[in-house]
């Protein structure tokens, strides 16, 4: 240790947009909150400042997305990479933020002390490692792992005489005009990947296992703007109801697919039918196996996806790899794809907590198992808020809910003159209990296999966040005493 240890009430974990909103928050609504952000990273922006590949964008619309004290400023409602982290600079900045964020501070252990009644945390900064106590911790790490990606057999890799680009780590000065590219994968990032590579490559062929759901956000289109020619209001009612009808879309399209998957399935699949050239195999190439919702849909701002498939440098291959070759991969069904250079776009690797050492009281803490309270905190771990968000919404409308209970909690705790409060499983326990994610993702059912996600209880407090809505006036005004014990 180079440095005395430094005291404050909340330590929150990530400049990303659940640390950011956590701290505007705390800001506003308990400005006697002594706080900080500690920020492993050079810049602030959390996944926008990792992803950095051709086409990085959100895969949710940014009006929920965006903060709701920040709204978002721009009429797309999918932003860029580039675009989301200025968006999130810009936030801190107009709201003096800036002060509260530490950069290049890695938090590398955090031990939950009762004697002390104070998380004490140990923090890598430029070499030196500093000592940070908080009465509260929060966690807006997200549920990735920012240094390994997810690790899929792809048989004959080792074999490839090209290059080998994991999406994770895009390097900056990689020149892929005239390259023969062959992206793996059917998810987000392949959706996001090929219209930028298409652009510029000779050559890009999708090769996919299993197709995903794509669904074009030009279908989404607010038809409040259109008026905006032939009537004189003023532009803050248009905006106010595009956003309406955004968030309205996205929020119907989610119920349609939960309540009638067959019909859903149906009425996307023709959809995307009619942004293809005719003849092209939508059955083959773009009917999953399993119904929208069940894994994320893939959204495509005004259908570029489709767009770049009608190019004629565009290929896309659905099936099992049988091996890669020196400059090509081979298929099960006789396909040969032509590359100099794969983009292993296989999906991401599942680790909460930012892969810090938790501890309570010298014993490890371990994610596995452990039920959810109010979607915010783990049970039996004192004094941590965990910020999490939703995988049919947008992640940022859960962590607001998250932030909320930490302030309404915290006013709580002050009344009753309490330091310390901890979620406890009652002695009656749960009929059943829900996973912590409801899609049937391989990242997410390979996380669960080893033991790395919470789970939720069947009622009460342990029952899943699953209805923004609901959620969002449960975590201003619902009940957020009940299994909580103070000390």
């Amino acid at each position: 240790m180079t440095s005395p240890s430094e005291e404050f009430d909340v330590v929150i974990v990530g400049a990303g947009v659940s640390g950011i909103n956590c701290a505007y928050r705390l800001k506003n609504e308990l400005p006697d909150v002594k706080f900080t952000i500690l920020e492993g990273r050079d810049d602030i922006g959390g996944t926008w400042d990792l992803f950095r590949f051709p086409g990085v964008r959100s895969d949710s619309e940014l009006y929920t997305y965006g903060f709701s004290w920040h709204p978002w400023p721009h009429k797309n409602l999918l932003g860029s990479g580039p675009q989301i982290k200025q968006y999130i600079k810009d936030s801190v900045s107009q709201h003096n933020l800036s002060d509260y964020i530490c950069l290049r501070h890695k938090v590398l252990t955090a031990d939950w002390s009762s004697e002390a009644r104070a998380w004490r945390l140990v923090v890598s900064h430029d070499g030196s490692a500093r000592e940070i106590r908080a009465s509260f911790l929060v966690l807006g790490t997200g549920y990735y792992d920012y240094d390994i990606p997810l690790q899929t057999i792809i048989p004959g890799l080792h074999n490839f005489k090209g290059k080998v680009i994991n999406p994770q780590f895009w390097p900056e000065d990689y020149d892929y005009s005239v390259k023969k590219i062959a992206v793996i994968g059917s998810g987000a990032t392949t959706v996001s990947l090929l219209p930028p590579l298409s652009e510029k490559a000779s050559q890009v062929t999708v090769v996919q296992r299993s197709p995903g759901w794509v669904v074009s956000t030009g279908l989404m289109t607010s038809p409040i703007s259109l008026l905006q020619k032939y009537s004189p209001l003023p532009l803050p009612f248009y905006d106010f109801w595009d956003r309406v009808w955004v968030v309205s879309i996205f929020y119907l399209l989610t119920l349609f697919c939960k309540y009638f998957p067959p019909q859903a399935a149906s009425a996307i699949k023709s959809l995307t039918a009619s942004q293809l050239p005719k003849g092209f195999d939508v059955d083959r190439h773009f009917s999953p196996r399993y119904y929208p919702w069940e894994q994320r849909l893939c959204l495509s701002p005004e259908g570029d996806y489709f767009t770049a498939l009608c190019r004629q440098n565009t290929h896309i291959v659905t099936g099992v790899i049988d091996m890669v070759g020196e400059d090509h991969i081979q298929m099960e069904d006789g396909t040969k794809v032509d590359a100099d250079t794969i983009v292993t776009a296989t999906g991401i690797s599942m680790r909460l907590g930012g892969n810090i050492a938790l501890t309570v009281d010298g014993q490890e803490m371990t994610w596995g198992g452990k039920f959810m309270w109010n979607g915010a905190m783990i049970q039996d771990v004192p004094n941590m808020i965990f910020m999490f968000g939703y995988t049919n919404s947008a992640w940022t409308t859960g962590s607001e809910c998250s932030g909320r209970v930490l302030v309404r909690l915290t006013r709580l705790m002050r009344s009753k003159g309490a330091a310390v409060a901890v979620p406890r499983i009652p002695e009656r326990g749960f009929a059943s209990t829900a996973r912590l994610f409801q899609l049937s993702s391989t990242y997410i059912k390979r996380a669960e296999v080893e033991g790395y996600l919470p789970i939720y209880g069947d009622w009460g407090p342990w029952r899943q966040r699953t209805d923004p809505p609901t959620d969002y006036l449960h975590s201003r005004w619902g009940d957020i005493e009940t299994d909580l014990c103070f000390s």
